[in-house]
Formats: C-alpha cells, structure tokens, sequence
C-alpha cells in the first residue's frame, strides 16, 4: 500500500491544529505503519504457565546451563514445574511362593542361615583337627601308637567341644555333618571309621537313623546345598574366614 502524503496532510492537518504535539507524534507514528503493513507493537504473547495443554506429552532437552551445572538431562514441564524425565529399565516381580506358604518358607530360610551361622566355626576346626592328625599318622604305622595318639587327641577334642556340640540341636546337627563334609572332603561315616573302626561307624550310623539322620549324607554345593554355601560365603565374609570351593569327596 503506497501513502498519499498530499492527500494525507490535506485531510489530517486541521484535525491536527486542535491536539497536542504529543497526540499528533502518536496519531502520525500510528498511521505510518498501519500504512506500510507493520505492526505497530510487536508485543509477544507469553504462554499461561498454567495451561498444561501446551506441554503435554512434549519432552523439552534442558540446555540451559550455569556454573555450577556439568549433567544435561531431559526434562518435562508441567505448569510452572520442570521436571527430571528418566526411562526406566522393565522390572519383573514374579511370586515364588503362594501368598499362604510365604511365611513357612522364610521361617524354614532363616532356620537353615541361623544352623550355618552357629556349626560352621566348628566344622572350620574339626578340618583343622582331622589334617593335623591326618599329617601326625603319616607315616606312623604301629596300630597301637596309631590308638594312643587318636585317644589323646579324642580327650582333647571332647574337652573343648563336648559342651557346646550338646547343646546343638539335632537339625543344626544335621547341617554340622553337611559343613564337616564340606570341609575334608569325607562324611562323618568315613571319618567314624577310620579313626574308630567299622563297628564304631555303623553304631553311630544306626543311631543317627532313628533321628532322621545320616552319617553318610553328601554334600552338593551345586545342587541341593546351594542354599547352604551361599550362606557359608556370607559367614567368611563376615568373620574374615578364607573362603573356598567345596572340597570333592574322596575315600580316606
């Protein structure tokens, strides 16, 4: 649109004559640039921060930054809020056990970790009692020295442990012949047997049957004792035993 200034003043500057100086600066700066097409303000319209329409399901990269920012981030803005947007990994939550047979299993897992807590010490000192005899009887070969000597050692080892190991009970008993086994590598059988004799062995045996129980019971730490060898990893971890793999059974 082209402006007729002649035309302009012609029909304008009477007008004029009767304003302000202010008013006419005003009127002229309105009608110049409603003539050429620009607007007169260019005022922004700022977004209500309360409208969340605007925003939603939009994920704004946070690229403003200060002095004391070093981590960029995504974020999410709702209203006047910005908020950290993270996308978390899946989670899977799967029911082992019925709602009914819960607490029956976490008493039986705390019974288990308890009796491991309580033998193993022992278990760790019967192995270190067995190799040092063990390494005495090597190369002794006289029966009756042989005798004397696992008698001394007997009296000894009934002197120290004989009170403590009577108060187990039989189920933690049961898992201290588990832990033995695990230790030396030979079941409380064997062991019975070569420092004792057969008849001894096969006494105990019988005697440990009519407490469901068995001296010749092995130890799996692969199978049906994993549970057991975790938690001997957690009793060296917190006691400062050595840790090691189970020992594979063999013959004495």
């Amino acid at each position: 649109m082209v402006l007729n200034i002649g035309l302009f003043c012609k029909f304008t500057l009477p007008v004029l004559k009767h304003v302000s100086h202010i008013k006419i600066c005003t009127l002229l700066f309105l009608v110049f640039f409603s003539a050429t097409g620009i607007p007169a303000f260019a005022q922004e319209q700022e977004p209500n921060p309360y409208d969340t329409t605007q925003f939603k399901g939009k994920i704004i990269y946070a690229n403003q930054t200060g002095i004391n920012d070093t981590i960029t981030s995504y974020a999410v803005v709702y209203g006047t809020d910005t908020i950290e947007a993270k996308t978390l990994g899946y989670v899977i939550v799967v029911g082992k056990y019925a709602p009914g047979q819960y607490l029956s299993a976490r008493a039986q897992y705390n019974r288990l970790r308890n009796a491991v807590y309580v033998c193993y010490p022992y278990a760790v000192k019967a192995a270190v009692v067995l190799n040092d005899i063990n390494n005495h009887l090597e190369g002794v070969t006289d029966n009756g020295e042989r005798r004397r000597y696992i008698k001394s050692r007997e009296k000894e080892l009934k002197k120290e442990f004989s009170d403590p190991l009577t108060n187990l009970s039989i189920y933690q008993g049961k898992v201290l012949m588990k832990l033995i086994n695990r230790e030396t590598g030979n079941n409380c059988y064997e062991i019975i047997k070569e420092y004792k004799g057969g008849l001894t062995a096969r006494f105990y045996q019988t005697v440990a049957f009519f407490f469901s129980s068995n001296l010749k019971q092995p130890y799996d730490a692969a199978g049906e004792d994993k549970l057991i060898e975790g938690f001997v990893q957690q009793v060296c971890r917190d006691y400062g035993y050595s840790y090691f793999p189970a020992r594979i059974n063999k013959q004495m």
